[in-house]
């Protein structure tokens, strides 16, 4: 009997342990969900929306956006990709990539462990975002005097 609860306990934690979540950030290698010109086309759309108005739980140009709205437009209307609508879920969105990979199209996640804003990286350390109520969708710099203090983590669709 002793040898039957070993085994179940061994089982037990053998199946705990799968269950977890992985705690590595280190770059996936499965291939992207968007080709190249894609990634361009999602800037390109991105950058066009630089001046919308920021609404919490807004995912329209009519009606504003937040952030993870203005991600889920972007990426539906210009090559028809369904993205998760929080910010929590975008950061296990698609495939980590090393912020030295960086590249037109790519999801700029902020807060590290507790994911807590997101945008379009659009090349040139630029990235497009809806940051807060009363402001609009804009063009920032990730070396920027905010910005560049804080955690970030890259992701592609």
């Amino acid at each position: 009997m002793p040898t039957l609860r070993l085994m179940l306990l061994c089982t037990c934690l053998f199946l705990a342990a799968c269950a977890g979540q992985p705690t590595s950030k280190t770059p996936d290698s499965r291939p992207s969900r968007i080709s190249a010109d894609q990634s361009r086309d999602v800037a390109i759309h991105a950058v066009g929306l630089v001046g919308t108005p920021y609404r919490y739980g807004g995912n329209t140009v009519d009606g504003g956006f937040d952030c993870s709205g203005l991600i889920a437009y972007v990426y539906r209307e210009s090559v028809g990709l369904s993205t998760p609508r929080t910010v929590a879920q975008l950061a296990g969105f698609g495939n980590a990539v090393g912020r030295d990979e960086l590249r037109t199209g790519d999801l700029v996640v902020f807060g590290g462990g507790r994911p807590t804003h997101a945008g379009i990286y659009v090349g040139d350390n630029r990235f497009v975002h809806a940051p807060s109520t009363g402001g609009e969708v804009r063009l920032d710099r990730l070396d920027g005097p905010y910005w560049s203090r804080q955690s970030v983590d890259v992701r592609r669709p």
